[in-house]
């Protein structure tokens, strides 16, 4: 995998490509005076399997915490055969005009619900002695440079702190308890579990939780009569887990409770927390030890040695988080005060562009936290979940949340974390394959709206429970194979797309192109067809969810098609199968712009339910799509309309999207709008004090409300999409045509700054770009692989040949300076 350069770390900085990046000057944390009450005030830490929540207690200290691979179920038949019965009846129905027996019909084409991702514990610190306060001094905080959360507090004369992180080198969760003053450190340290758990001692030094997770959890949306299933007696289904806690005291002493451990006046103490689950790939029942990997995680570690684990966790976290530096500007005192003040008074106007580089570089964190090689992807929290019902079931919603996660991955120098969704999508088109044929005996494979850590791939609803409008929706494989192309597109990993990608994306085109039906004209269109979780009125007064050629759906299509076709030309293959693409996309239904100006939805102008409705689904053509753009100047018109029309208000991950919107239409001052929306305080009961929007809670977690990472997320990508665009396209003779477009949404509340390390299509970086009074003054581009690329700035625009490892320069006017000046920084 071409993970976007070499990374080297030279005397405590960064260098990639030959470009050194040190830390941001503001300090990267989140800072508060207080401990956490509410899960959404503790502090996330990660290493893409285990995670935790810190809450920071003084007297008592919790850490939620959650292993990637504990999920409920297992794998299961999730197919309908009955589908394929009724898809001829819906699309007559759909022909015939009459949707709402469409929307009624196709609810018999729907598959069980998803399993739920489930919490694995908590850790319980109770601290004796003067750790225990009364404490003054107090400060938590999250040192995003570092990944560790930290409290820090005095007690008399004597100063308390406490570390926290989760190591991706070693695979365990490190927690270190120490004080200025020896013999001062007193913990009882004890563990639980929502789920079946027992707890026991082993040894002095070893506390060991094992347990199981149910056969069967209900999404949390669904009133059943029981909701949390286990399986008992002999081979119960149901995932396994452990959970291993070393204590390890420098000092004093250590005695064994039964189901907890004591330390006593000890100078200072770490503790190792590993895990292990029977999770055995998505195809199979869990079946592996998880015993037995957690054992030897933890006794890997304990030979490492506290300060070594430190050094190899920061080090590891760096090489991916020092790939950017972000400077938007500041205001004095802000990065002073507490984040939680620091966003109220955001809220009320004061101006604080280093709240928005917080955000950015925290939406990083997070992808660092909750994705690495190895595991799953980060689902619809991250990793980080303490329900055993949470919302959604915490699964893969594959209509926009999934992909929204990896927005930032490639643009903003994370191509590593990329990784578990590629191969989370090769997993889905293995089962998908078998939902193609059972359900709909399509070629190909197909996946649907939600899926989970089996990879289901048909579509949900509890076979006819789901409402249509999000439960049938069959286009996630084919968006999910734009995320293969974009990370060949940005990386050129030539061996990656022949492959990985190629095999994926042909198996969704060919899905597309089966699905495809001709209407009354000739054209090309998807039926039964959905617009992501909305309904529209029918002509006739009534109220449906079904029709044909979803604004969405084709503009997906014509992505995955456009996609396959680059690919082809750059693998110089199959030139039968492009023609058949080429044909198709040619055909595909056109869209339509209405009677508002705006942007059809649908292929009939319909008004929707909700004229403000969280998903801009039918402006994917425009972000993360390439379809439309400036070079059809009506079409951007109508969807610029389309966007005006929905406001500027939604859900947090809903605000995310639109602040990319907003930038691809290259109108600054508008996304800014979202920016401050999305900056604003959400409180436990899901409330801002403008009402139910969506915003930030006080850990910086993005609100739907509820929590939903997606938008931490999004809003990174957003404000990279800000500063620099990009696009790749491959022509009929397979030149490469790349472009980069600098500063094509800046905002006036960000007039001067600069970003260092983005990533561009076409295997170019970013390497430096620096602004003053809202123009450029000047940008350093680095090629990876060599190639031709044009840079464009407000209406100039030069043309670049370049060879692999070249560093150019350019000034205001894209002139390039002269090698001396290129070395000096411009």
């Amino acid at each position: 995998m071409n993970g976007g350069g070499a990374r080297t770390i030279v005397a405590g900085v960064l260098t990639l490509g030959g470009t050194a990046l040190a830390a941001a000057e503001e300090p990267l944390r989140l800072r508060y005076a207080q401990p956490a009450e509410r899960w959404t005030e503790a502090l996330p830490v990660g290493n893409g399997r285990l995670g935790a929540m810190v809450f920071g207690g003084v007297a008592s200290e919790r850490l939620q915490l959650n292993e990637a691979t504990l999920w409920s179920g297992g794998p299961k038949e999730w197919n309908n055969p009955g589908a394929r019965e009724v898809l001829p009846e819906v699309r007559a129905a759909v022909f015939a005009g009459d949707f709402v027996k469409a929307t009624e019909l196709a609810r018999k084409m729907q598959g069980p619900y998803t399993q739920s991702y489930q919490p694995l514990g908590d850790l319980r610190l109770r601290f004796s002695g003067e750790a225990a306060g009364p404490a003054s001094s107090y400060e938590r905080s999250l040192d995003l440079d570092r990944a560790i959360a930290a409290v820090r507090y005095q007690v008399g004369g004597a100063t308390f702190t406490r570390e926290v992180f989760s190591s991706y080198p070693d695979q365990v969760i490190v927690v270190r308890l120490a004080c200025d003053r020896p013999g001062l450190v007193g913990v009882s340290v004890s563990a639980d579990s929502p789920l079946r758990y027992s707890v026991q001692a082993e040894g002095e030094h070893t506390l060991v939780v094992r347990g199981r997770a149910p056969s069967h959890v209900d999404p949390s949306y669904l009133r059943s009569d029981a909701p949390i299933r286990y399986d008992d007696g002999p081979g119960a289904a149901g995932m396994t887990f452990d959970v291993r806690v070393r204590v390890l005291s420098e000092g004093g002493s250590v005695t064994s409770g039964g189901s907890s451990l004591t330390v006593s006046k000890a100078d200072a103490v770490t503790l190792l927390i590993s895990a292990g689950t029977s999770f055995d790939g998505p195809f199979k029942p869990p079946g592996r030890d998880a015993s037995a990997q957690a054992l030897a995680r933890l006794a890997a570690a304990q030979t490492v040695g506290h300060a070594d684990l430190a050094v190899r966790h920061v080090a590891d976290h760096q090489r991916l988080f020092r790939c950017v530096a972000l400077d938007l500007g500041s205001a004095a005192g802000a990065a002073e005060l507490a984040t939680d003040a620091r966003l109220e008074r955001f809220a009320k106007g004061e101006a604080d562009p280093g709240l928005a580089t917080l955000l950015y570089q925290y939406g990083r964190y997070l992808l660092i936290a909750s994705s690495r090689p190895g595991g799953p992807p980060a689902n619809l929290q991250g990793i980080w979940n303490e329900s055993m019902r949470p919302p959604w079931s915490s699964n893969w919603t594959l209509n926009i949340n999934t992909e929204m996660n990896y927005w930032p991955a490639e643009v903003a120098n994370l191509a590593e974390t990329h990784e578990p969704l590629l191969a989370f999508v090769e997993a889905l088109a293995t089962n998908g394959r078998r939902t193609a044929e059972i359900n709909y005996a399509a070629r190909g494979w197909v996946a649907h709206h939600n899926a989970d850590l089996w990879a289901q791939t048909a579509p949900v609803g509890n076979f006819g429970g789901g409402d249509p409008k999000w439960a049938n929706w069959p286009m996630s494989g084919a968006w999910l194979s734009t995320h293969l192309w974009e990370h060949y597109a940005f990386g050129l990993d030539r061996a990656f797309l022949r492959e990985r990608a190629w095999p994926v994306m042909r198996g969704a085109a060919e899905f597309g192109l089966d699905w495809l039906v001709e209407d009354a004209k000739g054209r090309l269109v998807t039926a039964p067809s959905t617009s992501p979780e909305l309904s529209f009125h029918t002509p006739d007064g009534r109220v449906a969810s079904v029709s044909m050629a979803a604004t969405m759906d084709m503009s997906i299509l014509w992505e995955l098609f456009s996609d396959c076709l680059d690919a082809l030309r750059v693998l110089g293959i199959e030139k039968d199968f492009a023609a058949r693409l080429e044909s198709a996309r040619g055909r595909l239904f056109p869209l339509q712009v209405g009677a508002r100006g705006q942007l059809q939805e649908w292929s009939q102008d319909f008004l929707e339910t909700e004229v403000d409705h969280r998903h801009p689904s039918h402006l994917f053509g425009v972000y993360p799509g390439r379809q439309i753009t400036p070079a059809a100047p009506a079409l951007f018109a109508a969807a610029r309309r389309a966007l005006e029309i929905r406001g500027d208000d939604g859900t947090g991950w809903s605000l995310g999207w639109k602040i990319n919107l907003w930038a691809r239409f290259k109108d600054g001052d508008h996304a800014y709008v979202l920016v401050r929306n999305l900056l604003r305080p959400v409180r436990d009961d899901g409330r801002t004090s403008y009402g139910p929007s969506g915003g930030v809670y006080p850990n910086l977690f993005d609100a739907h409300p509820p929590f939903q990472i997606d938008g931490n997320f999004a809003f990174t990508a957003g404000v990279s999409e800000m500063l620099v665009q990009s696009r790749f396209d491959v022509a009929r003779g397979g030149q490469a045509v790349a472009e980069i477009e600098l500063l094509p949404a800046l905002p006036s509340a960000w007039p001067d700054g600069s970003v260092r390390g983005l990533r561009s299509r076409g295997g170019f970086e970013v390497s430096e770009l620096s602004w003053t009074g809202r123009q450029l003054a000047s940008v350093t581009l680095v090629s990876a692989s060599g190639g031709s690329v044009r840079v464009r700035y407000g209406s100039r625009a030069t043309q670049l040949a370049m060879q692999p490892g070249e560093r150019v320069t350019l000034g205001a006017r894209l002139t390039r300076l002269p090698a001396r000046a290129q070395e000096e920084g411009g």
